[in-house]
């Protein structure tokens, strides 16, 4: 695996445009963006936008991270 910042719109809070994270797999072949934002997590699977990816809160992430 590689995981790798492909762009920081970040001060010192995350906000809403928060962190892009281009993911790698074996071969460096790519699996797609996570996004680290306000509301939580944002996993696009390949090249799906950010607006079509699968949201996840960051209750639920930490429920399903602590489960």
């Amino acid at each position: 695996m590689r995981v790798g910042i492909k762009k920081l719109d970040v001060e010192m809070v995350v906000k809403n445009s928060g962190v892009e994270f281009e993911v790698y797999g074996k071969d460096d072949v790519f699996l797609g963006d996570m996004f680290v934002v306000k509301s939580g997590l944002i996993w696009c699977k390949g090249k799906t936008k950010k607006e079509n990816g699968v949201r996840v809160s960051w209750a639920e992430f930490t429920k399903w991270m602590e489960g």
